[in-house]
């Protein structure tokens, strides 16, 4: 008689081990890993992007302003009246507000007009930049980036006395700038101050100036003496 031999079935077929729980580890790890990457290149494409950006604005700005002080070809009587009395000495230095009224006008038009035409360019900086490594700043694929101008443009027109030899007074005038503009960047944005000085008349008085003038904290523009 033939013997038979019941054996449990888990002899013939065993359980397949899984390895699930650690490919998954694995992949959790990677992908914290790839977003502390993005995040700390992100930081470092979005700073680069800032500080060209304001400098792109503030190149389109003083560029088109300095065509306009050409063109126009302002002059330091152009604003200001000095009036002297029977001695010559300086007994009043005025403004003239309507011309400094006009500039501000025919400038904030022109500042609005250049930066409104950066809205409409795409800008890109090399990853090989944005990794920091010096041998690789140009190469690597390019990322874009747009500036957008924001808000109103402020334009102000001041002023400052200086000495400038024995009994003689440098009087300069400048144009100042105050815009903001938005950088944007994939996934990310914000703003930033582009603000500018600029040099638009000077003049060297001689004779004694009013210390009422001298001293203004905020210069004749800035004075309760324009109106």
């Amino acid at each position: 008689m033939d013997k038979v031999y019941q054996g449990g079935g888990r002899h013939l077929f065993k359980r397949k081990r899984t390895f699930a729980p650690p490919l998954i580890i694995l992949g959790l790890i990677i992908l914290a890993a790839c977003i502390l990457v993005d995040l700390a290149l992100r930081d470092a494409f979005y700073d680069i992007a800032e500080v060209r950006a304001v400098q792109l604005a503030t190149d389109a700005i003083t560029g088109t302003i300095q065509q306009e002080v050409k063109d126009e070809g302002f002059r330091y009587r152009d604003f200001i009246y000095i009036h002297k009395d029977n001695q010559g000495h300086v007994s009043m230095i005025e403004a003239n507000t309507v011309k400094v009224n006009e500039v501000i006008a025919v400038t904030t038009a022109a500042i609005q007009e250049t930066l409104e035409d950066l809205r409409w360019q795409l800008f890109n900086i090399p990853l090989g930049e944005v990794l920091g490594i010096p041998m690789l700043a140009n190469y690597g694929p390019r990322i874009n980036y747009n500036v957008l101008p924001v808000g109103a443009v402020r334009v102000d027109i001041i002023d400052k006395f200086e000495t400038a030899g024995i009994n003689q007074t440098r009087h300069k005038i400048y144009l100042s700038f105050n815009t903001n503009v938005r950088i944007v960047i994939p996934s990310r944005s914000g703003r930033a101050d582009v603000t500018i000085k600029m040099p638009l008349a000077e003049s060297i008085i001689v004779g004694t100036v009013p210390s009422t003038f001298v001293a203004l904290p905020d210069g004749i523009f800035g004075s309760a003496l324009v109106q």
